[in-house]
């Protein structure tokens, strides 16, 4: 565990060619970057982000000129339009996973496939994801956001065009290959984790992290209405407009390659490029900030630092409560068909009214942070979805003869949905955001997104087997147990993580 077998071999400490002080590393930024060459701000402030369209201009103008022009602030959003344009790439990213939610599984079922298939087509999507998450995160560090966010959402146009067709095909294999596309083109959580984490000051990180999830967790969990109402809508119905066509599986496609214009539009029309500016020559270290990194430079029994062994933890914990949630994703509609009798329609809408407690619940985040710190948070939310989880695991099916109520799936689903796997997962990212601190967040948020794709892809596999070859109330236990151990977890480690989160 992370705060347990910490030494400090001789050598290591102050030894540059071991492990470095936090945030001190050589070769920050890039020799090839966008990055100006501006100093940086003191410690707590906002990372200081200038207009990047042309940055020849920022080298010739002095420091207070720098002062004057930049976006920094010590409350609130440095960049409000900014934040809100990126807060709808979130939110048309996750929709492309919500929207098709309540069609995946008829459309599987028509093309031929069974639960394992289904497993891999929503696989296909976070593979999709793992992928670009690393790459889009550099990217935005060398070339900008702008450049970044125009090309994957350039991709995830043509992916919901290719998505559209997949009826038309009539190939899995062509379904699985639409939605890797989507998740190439969605693939910019790290991104937009890394654009918030740097126009916020540390203090109120969590806060805009937790409006910016709540955004992403809405694209999931409530837009399954939409995909609901087309399924109802368009059941056994097919119309012809030149090229195209509609029916209940096609139209939820192009309704979210609309929306990708739209995005393209406010990318191109509202969303001004940034650049981060080069970290000046650091000063005398403050107590604090040597106490910290003489916690984060400590080396565990594993022979990986402190503050790397805390990242790979966090990581860990975002695979748990990801895997958790994306096994639900793959699994809900064919569950409540089995096992409470109820019609793909009812059960996304269900989906989606606890979605929506959920955004509710995250927007609530800032006053829970007041009560609450970002360890209890974790914990708790996962109980709460550790609980949600178990209740399913003693139902039998439909076809043994249980009549199950609909009252329990709607408790299940709202423990899961509405509290605990919103409250858990955003202090996890929160955590994740500030054990980083101010270093360049792109690449390790990319990296930490890939972590939760990957859940995304194993766990949905893992139940489509489970579910085919044993049972689906066997998912729920093993779910359970898995988030009973990342509970664990987090408590040994917690002293430590606080240390380096501060």
């Amino acid at each position: 565990m992370l705060n347990a077998e910490l030494s400090t071999p001789e050598g290591t400490r102050g030894n540059d060619g071991d492990i470095p002080d936090i945030g001190t590393g050589p070769t920050f930024p890039p020799i090839d970057s966008t990055y100006g060459d501006r100093a940086k701000a003191e410690d707590g402030a906002y990372v200081q982000m200038e207009d990047g369209d042309d940055p020849n201009k920022h080298r010739d103008s002095g420091y207070t000129q720098s002062i004057m022009s930049s976006v920094m602030t010590a409350e609130g959003l440095a960049d409000p339009s900014g934040f809100w344009i990126i807060c709808s790439i979130v939110l048309i990213g996750d929709m492309n996973r919500g929207v098709l939610f309540p069609i995946m599984w008829p459309l599987v079922q028509e093309l031929g496939g069974n639960s394992v298939w289904l497993g891999y087509a929503v696989g296909a999507f976070s593979f999709g994801r793992i992928i670009a998450s690393p790459s889009l995160g550099k990217w935005s560090i060398e070339q900008g956001y702008s450049k970044t966010l125009l090309t994957s959402t350039t991709i995830m146009l043509f992916g919901c065009i290719l998505f559209a067709q997949v009826y038309r095909v009539g190939s899995l294999w062509f379904l699985l290959a639409s939605q890797i596309v989507l998740g190439i083109g969605s693939a910019t959580l790290g991104v937009t984790r890394a654009y918030v984490a740097e126009i916020t000051a540390t203090r109120q990180r969590t806060t805009y992290i937790a409006w910016l999830t709540a955004v992403q967790y809405g694209g999931f969990t409530v837009t399954p209405i939409f995909g609901a109402l087309f399924s109802y809508l368009l059941e056994d119905k097919r119309y012809e407009v030149g090229f195209f066509i509609f029916d209940q599986y096609s139209a939820a496609a192009y309704f979210m390659a609309s929306l990708c214009v739209m995005a393209l539009f406010l990318l191109l029309t509202g969303f001004q490029a940034r650049y981060r500016t080069k970290p000046a020559p650091k000063g005398k270290k403050s107590q604090r900030r040597m106490e910290q990194d003489g916690v984060a430079n400590r080396v565990t029994w594993c022979n990986l630092s402190v503050y790397n062994a805390a990242l790979l933890g966090c990581m860990l914990l975002n695979v748990s409560t990801k895997g958790s949630i994306g096994s639900f994703e793959t699994m809900g509609i064919s569950f409540a068909e089995s096992h409470f009798g109820l019609e793909p329609a009812v059960a996304g809408t269900i989906v989606s009214i606890c979605g929506m407690i959920g955004v509710c619940s995250l927007l609530s985040m800032s006053f829970i942070g007041r009560i609450l710190t970002d360890i209890q948070m974790i914990i708790g939310g996962i109980s709460v979805c550790a609980v949600g989880i178990i209740t399913f695991g003693s139902l039998t099916s439909i076809e043994d003869g249980a009549e199950n109520s609909i009252v329990h799936y709607i408790i299940g689903i709202f423990l899961i949905y509405g509290i605990g796997y919103p409250i858990g997962h955003t202090a996890v990212i929160g955590l994740f955001s500030k054990v980083v601190g101010r270093r360049p967040q792109g690449t390790l948020q990319g990296w930490f997104a890939s972590a939760g794709s990957l859940a995304r892809i194993l766990f949905p596999i893992m139940a489509g087997y489970i579910t085919q070859y044993d049972d689906i109330t066997t998912v729920f236990i093993v779910l359970f147990v898995i988030l009973v151990i990342s509970n664990i977890f987090v408590a040994i480690s917690a002293p430590t993580l606080i240390a380096l989160s501060k």
